[in-house]
């Protein structure tokens, strides 16, 4: 994979896909939406666990579908050019996901925009990926230990599928998902992680 991303195609693959990754769709639909800056309420996040804090169902689940899309989309665009390219443009989505220019480098912490990289690549493991995310949420009612859980299984089953070099790719993103999630995970070991369909 490091080979791959020091090519040409790889590295115009990178910056496309950060420049996918890096549209904020949490804070573009609920600010068009009349609800101002959604930073200022709950996690101060811009995904759609946050968005749902807002009580609008229907734009968490817009936020969602956008942030998932934007890593599909610059995966499928740079497949057409290899695996090296492909793995780079999920690599940039999901790095301008997390850090956006456009908002200071302070952006979201992954989890759909990981879906949809995901989904670019093995529809499969994204089954898996769901079916443990949804038991636990269901469960538990903690989207960030359902994700984190999912997440970490996600690179064991590309590898347990044939898809390494797809796994190390999942296994940086996971890391980096983690990271983003040292505050939810602080939380949890204290109880005061916020629920699912928790507002404020």
């Amino acid at each position: 994979m490091l080979v791959d991303l020091a090519t040409p195609a790889a590295l115009g693959a990178l910056a496309l896909g950060y420049a996918l990754g890096a549209i904020p769709f949490g804070l573009i639909l609920t600010r068009f939406a009349g609800l101002g800056d959604v930073r200022a309420i709950g996690s101060g996040n811009i995904g759609a666990t946050n968005v749902l804090r807002t009580g609008r169902k229907g734009l968490a689940a817009a936020t969602l579908l956008g942030d998932a899309l934007k890593g599909t989309v610059a995966v499928l665009i740079a497949k057409g050019l290899g695996e090296g390219p492909a793995l780079a443009a999920g690599l940039g989505a999901f790095l301008g996901h997390l850090f956006p220019v456009w908002l200071g480098f302070k952006g979201g912490k992954g989890v759909a925009t990981f879906i949809g990289v995901l989904l670019a690549f093995s529809p499969p493991t994204l089954g898996i990926f769901a079916a443990i995310w949804l038991g636990l949420a269901f469960a538990l009612k903690y989207s960030s230990l359902a994700a984190l859980a999912a997440s970490a299984a996600t690179p064991l089953a590309l590898w347990a599928l044939g898809a390494p070099m797809q796994a190390v790719l999942f296994l940086l993103l996971g890391v980096l998902l983690w990271w983003k999630h040292a505050p939810n995970i602080r939380r949890l070991a204290s109880g005061t992680e916020g629920r699912i369909g928790q507002k404020g």
